[in-house]
């Protein structure tokens, strides 16, 4: 009776191997095994069994695909929110958190932080993208410039349509560094399509050294400017850092030039 108990196991084996790469699904094998003598000792039913056996299956997918969206979003750096240093910037701790589940995504809400150089604004947008993947959402990452080129590429070729079609199709597109360049006509005008393309649709995560009062000159037009701030914030989380640049710290500077004083003290 033995020998046929460890034949019927052996065959078993066998049949679960087929299935688990028929599905391909090869980590089923050794969730299975692992899972077995536990599940015996502990009078498992098969239903509890086959469950924990999928479960830890699904979590294995999600954590591959996590790791591949992760790649595939182009972030400069990987910055998690844990990482994030909110002793120097407390005000935002909570807004953040909230922001991390992933919530503002299915409501298809914008996520806007300002401040000044240096207060951790694309570390909190990277983060907050890493936890959007995690969260099963696709997610681009790039500098407002790089959408501008990558836009202007799309319309000279006569795809700017289907482009802004296909981004739609990521649940959160971050654009970082608004402001740090002002923007021709041709090109405001593009990244207010793309801003109108996902509005109600799909969320945002932008970054602007500027208040919105600042975006009229980033734009070029201050009727631009507006429609598009009015579009980015109706639906929106707006968070404000405040304080010196972390990589000024312990160096003897307290604060940067303004762009403001910058543009007061050029020659005339």
């Amino acid at each position: 009776m033995a020998a046929k108990t460890k034949t019927d196991a052996t065959e078993a084996l066998k049949q679960l191997t087929y299935l688990a790469s028929a599905m391909k699904a090869p980590r089923i094998i050794e969730a299975a095994a692992r899972l077995a003598d536990h599940a015996r000792d502990a009078g498992w039913t098969h239903e509890e069994y086959l469950a924990a056996v999928l479960e830890r299956e699904v979590a294995a997918r999600n954590a591959s695909g996590a790791q591949l969206r992760i790649r595939a979003a182009g972030f400069a750096a990987r910055k998690t929110i844990e990482e994030f240093d909110f002793d120097a910037q407390p005000a935002v701790r909570q807004q953040i958190a909230a922001l991390a589940s992933g919530g503002f995504l299915t409501e298809a809400r914008n996520v806007v932080l300002l401040g000044p150089p240096g207060t951790g604004k694309t570390h909190l947008a990277t983060g907050l993208g890493i936890a959007a993947a995690n969260h099963g959402h696709r997610v681009l990452f790039a500098t407002a410039t790089d959408w501008v080129i990558r836009l202007s590429d799309a319309h000279r070729a006569g795809r700017l349509p289907h482009e802004l079609a296909r981004l739609r199709r990521y649940g959160l597109i971050i654009v970082d560094e608004v402001g740090y360049l002002p923007f021709e006509q041709d090109a405001a005008n593009l990244f207010f399509q793309l801003v109108s393309s996902r509005y109600e649709h799909a969320s945002l995560i932008l970054t602007s050294n500027l208040p919105f009062s600042g975006w009229g000159g980033v734009f070029g037009d201050q009727v631009v400017a507006a429609a598009m701030i009015d579009r980015v914030v109706h639906h929106a989380d707006v968070l404000t850092l405040k304080g010196a640049s972390y990589r000024l710290r312990n160096r003897g500077i307290d604060t940067l030039p303004s762009i403001r004083e910058t543009a007061d003290h050029q020659p005339h």
